[in-house]
């Protein structure tokens, strides 16, 4: 069973975390645990309400998925969070984030002398947040190293599905897109948006 820790905080965006949920979720072995700082209830920019465990609790392994949302500015400057992030990402055997998820990531140095992308609406301040990272305006989403960087909100499902086709194959992407009745932008490299 590997675990795929969401690291949710206030004011987060519904569709980047639970895009990537909703494909991961569809793999088997995985399991899905959300996670805050110091665990308890947090609330999303739609009024959702998750209970989370704290992120001390992350073992080693298992995937970290870091969504954005506006509360991502808030959250940029705060050390303890960002120690948190990293302690995590350091565990993982695979990072992903989606749109200003980027930044938070970003803020820890994890991402220096790697090639990153984010949501395009948010590009400059997330670029401001950190420009010692290469980031790649174009891509859909980018794949370096362990780590899964994805452009703004519906691009994390495209983003997943490509770690599902990394990680698998291009079959199970498929048969997942089905499932969820979906259309794929399997380009990383061309972003519309």
């Amino acid at each position: 069973m590997q675990h795929v820790n969401v690291v949710l905080y206030n004011n987060f965006t519904a569709l980047d975390a639970f895009g990537p949920v909703e494909v991961l979720n569809r793999i088997e072995d995985y399991k899905i645990c959300f996670v805050s700082l110091n665990g308890g209830l947090i609330t999303n920019e739609q009024n959702i309400r998750i209970e989370t465990e704290p992120m001390s609790v992350i073992e080693d392994g298992g995937i970290l998925l870091i969504p954005g949302g506006w509360g991502s500015c808030d959250q940029v400057d705060n050390k303890a969070f960002l120690e948190a992030i990293q302690a995590a990402a350091e565990k993982s055997e695979f990072v992903l984030t989606v749109c200003t998820g980027a930044a938070l990531l970003a803020k820890t140095g994890m991402l220096d002398g790697k090639t990153a992308t984010t949501n395009k609406r948010a590009f400059d301040w997330v670029k401001s947040c950190r420009p010692e990272v290469e980031w790649n305006r174009m891509a859909r989403w980018v794949h370096t190293d362990n780590i899964y960087t994805s452009a703004g909100v519906s691009a994390g499902i495209d983003m997943a599905l490509g770690f599902v086709r990394d990680r698998f194959d291009e079959a199970k992407a498929i048969d997942i897109c089905k499932g969820m009745e979906y259309h794929w932008n399997a380009d990383a490299d061309r972003d519309t948006f």
